[in-house]
């Protein structure tokens, strides 16, 4: 029953206080160290804003600056598949009549085959004076954005890239000699020993690049390098002494054109320099400590806990609002003379999408802005793209593309699938539901779904005998591969999933818009669409005529378990036999052909499932196989130990994010129409807690959990509104904060409504 307080306000504000003060302010610093330092570019320390970003490492025995930008690219069209076949109808035809080597031939092989279009590096800084140092220690600050390197001599190295600034800072102190540096250009005149391979890279004198010029001043060096076209790019280092001993340096890349307006000169770099490392790293300051403000999150396992504040910072460190998003390996392209992985393009089959899912409860909201900003900045190319290749209205996204959102080919199953729009346009539904923001709702969540709905309404085929609706060939990523047989003649679960989500997202917004018409059109849509595929078993498929049989690293048959939500737990007892049925299924064929980002997939779909031991083990494999020393996930397992037979090491990133996710889904859902906290944790996680983490309706909830039992319980009100909760008490007393009204709804749940901008303390008697 709900108790009035009979406590003051004083005291129960003091013990909510002090719960926000021993989960934060008193923790120690978050720290990584990185003993010995790292003499391979993907264990190398990380640090970026979103645009700019470095990887320090040593190489040959001297301490080297990988540096990047988030716009270095090289855009040429794909040499190819332009041609007069690009049709989405004529591809069908193919399919159909059994003719698919000149499908593969056109438009798979070209991606393979050809160096560009792709991300490219930037350059290097060695500062050779450090080759002869022995090495003390090496540690990342977390909090600060701040790395720290020192030698046995007390010579000590700090640097960050600034949080807001497009310039990467350093400092030496303690110098005991000569202060040497040398700005280390890409080699695109070096030999080409490797082309064709995506995975791990051609190498970069495959782009056919002139050499770029390097000029040294007596405090700065600047490189300039001609790309494609009319593209060119500048790496631009300049230092000073202030006394004997002690030294401070900047960097920064400027682009031609400068799409993202955020050039700095040699002029404006020295005003930089000038100004001085400690003036300039309290905006810095400033801004991570806003951003580790934002949420928090303490959990007993030691592991788990580290690699999300890993996963925090390297989040903090890619996403940003005007900015590039997240791409496979965002502002850390690789620092071995190649093409980094799959030409660190913009993979929208999944990569993109998961690289964004801890935004939404983390409580990220302006970073997960800078995602849906890419799509809104090129909407017209996927317009071009959509009446191009498929002859329809509406908005379709290739699911590779450059950096302005062109095609590239590839196993275009998924390249150039036609569902991938309705996987972006959940993360336009989740920016609205976990903000209420009317106007987003309004001018950018449902024009996007209403014409991806459109899009699809046209491309999809109604069969009046059936009733239903279906496309002529459907996929599944990356099921079969670029074979002929990875078109289904039946709609695949995937691609079924997607459609169902965005025709009812479509008609959900509509309502909210008081859309009434539209809203009946949608509604109707969707109800034309089949049911998902289901096995005897109550396990989904991959399609109506294939099971779901062999290992495979795309979890793309449970789409509408997650991230979707089609099948909830908490809807029926047949919805929870379809999940736990499915699950299984996964587990039981096994991790053969998985990934690393498989298991924080999987650790997402348990904690959905409520197995918090499932979802937890799922989430330290990733942690302790699939990620190096520096916690970047590099695909294979690393350990041998039978996690996957991949071995191999290509490094991307949405499997880190996926991870963060997967932890934040173990301690809060709000997906199902209520809030439930700790809903999926470990039995023996009697000590958990969280910080302003965000749930759907614009709410900020807080709670901690000591031995075994919920304590206290925090829940601010952005937007105002109805919120029904999972009672995690038995009986407990409450502090409110404004206009807020309590009621029991059912068995186990309060309602609870509030005006905006009012909070209620629940606290455990």
């Amino acid at each position: 029953m709900i108790n009035p307080i009979k406590k003051t306000r004083i005291n129960l504000a003091f013990l909510f206080i002090s719960f926000i003060l021993t989960s934060s302010v008193l923790a120690q610093p978050r720290l990584h160290p990185f003993n010995p330092l790292p003499q391979q570019w993907d264990e190398a320390i990380p640090q970026g804003n979103g645009m700019i970003g470095s990887l320090i490492w040593e190489k040959n025995k001297t301490i080297r600056f990988a540096l990047d930008r988030a716009d270095l690219w090289d855009s040429r069209p794909m040499k190819g598949l332009h041609r007069k076949e690009f049709s989405y109808q004529w591809i069908v035809e193919q399919r159909l009549n059994d003719n698919y080597k000149p499908v593969q031939e056109y438009f798979d092989h070209p991606y393979d085959r050809e160096p560009a279009p792709t991300k490219i590096p930037g350059a290097a800084i060695e500062f050779n004076f450090t080759k002869g140092l022995s090495l003390l220690d090496t540690k990342l600050n977390l909090d600060e954005a701040t790395s720290e390197i020192s030698w046995k001599n007390g010579t000590r190295l700090l640097s960050y890239v600034h949080a807001v600034d497009p310039v990467g800072w350093f400092r030496f102190e303690n110098l005991s000699g000569d202060f040497n540096i040398q700005l280390i250009p890409p080699s695109y005149q070096a030999a080409v020993k490797v082309s064709g391979d995506p995975v791990g890279g051609d190498d970069l004198g495959r782009l056919g690049y002139e050499q770029g010029t390097v000029e040294r001043k007596t405090n700065s060096i600047i490189y300039h390098q001609k790309g494609w076209g009319e593209f060119s790019y500048d790496v631009i280092v300049s230092w000073k002494r202030l006394d004997a001993k002690t030294v401070e340096g900047v960097w920064t890349i400027r682009t031609n054109p400068d799409v993202f307006k955020s050039n700095l000169d040699l002029n404006n770099l020295q005003q930089k320099l000038n100004s001085g490392y400690d003036q300039n790293r309290k905006t810095h300051l400033a801004w991570w400590s806003k951003f580790w403000a934002k949420s928090d999150l303490q959990v007993p396992d030691k592991t788990l806990q580290h690699q999300w504040e890993m996963e925090q910072y390297k989040f903090g460190s890619t996403a940003r609002q005007n900015a590039p998003p997240i791409s496979l390996q965002a502002i850390w392209s690789a620092d071995n003379g190649r093409i980094p992985p799959w030409k660190g393009d913009f993979h929208h089959d999944l990569n993109t999408q998961l690289s964004y899912w801890p935004s939404y409860s983390g409580n990220h909201l302006e970073q997960a802005m800078g995602y849906l900003d890419h799509f809104e900045l090129n909407k017209e190319n996927y317009k071009r793209y959509t009446k191009l290749f498929f002859g329809k209205e509406g908005i379709a996204v290739p699911g590779v593309t450059t950096l302005d959102g062109t095609e590239m080919g590839g196993w275009i199953q998924y390249s150039l699938s036609p569902t991938v729009s309705a996987w972006v346009s959940q993360h336009y539904y989740l920016q609205w539901r976990y903000s209420m923001d009317k106007d987003f709702l309004k001018n950018k969540a449902y024009p996007w779904i209403k014409s991806t709905a459109t899009f699809l309404e046209q491309i999809s085929v109604f069969d009046p005998e059936s009733g239903k609706r279906k496309l002529v060939i459907s996929s599944s990523p990356e099921v079969n591969d670029n074979k002929s047989s990875a078109w289904f003649t039946k709609t695949t679960n995937y691609d079924l999933s997607l459609m169902q989500f965005n025709f009812k997202t479509a008609a959900e917004l509509a309502r909210e818009l008081n859309l009434m018409e539209e809203a009946r059109h949608w509604d109707k849509i969707y109800q034309q669409l089949p049911d998902l595929a289901i096995s005897k078993n109550n396990e989904l498929m991959i399609s109506p005529d294939f099971p779901y049989s062999e290992s495979h690293r795309h979890f793309s048959n449970t789409m509408a378990i997650h991230p979707l939500g089609l099948i909830k737990w908490e809807d029926s007892d047949q919805a929870k036999n379809i999940i736990r049925s499915s699950i299984k299924l996964l587990d039981d064929v096994g991790p053969k052909l998985w990934c690393g980002y498989s298991y924080a997939w999987l650790g997402n779909l348990k904690a959905r499932a409520k197995d918090g031991e499932g979802a937890a083990k799922a989430l330290t494999i990733f942690s302790t196989a699939f990620c190096s020393t520096n916690s970047f996930h590099l695909n294979g397992d690393q350990t041998k130990s039978g996690y996957s037979d991949f071995v191999y090491r290509p490094f991307t990133l949405e499997g880190n994010f996926a991870f963060a996710a997967g932890l934040q889904e173990m301690l809060i859902q709000s997906h199902a129409g209520f809030l439930e906290i700790f809903p999926a944790i470990p039995a023996d996680w009697n000590d958990a807690s969280f910080k302003t983490m965000r749930a759907e309706g614009a709410f900020l909830v807080s709670a901690e959990k000591k031995n075994g039992k919920v304590e206290i319980l925090n829940i601010q009100s952005e937007k105002g509104g109805s919120l029904k909760v999972k009672s995690p008490f038995g009986k407990f007393e409450h502090k409110i904060s404004g206009k807020v009204k309590i009621t029991e709804s059912e068995p186990g749940f309060v309602r609870i409504e509030f005006e905006p901008n009012s909070s209620i303390t629940m606290k455990s008697i």
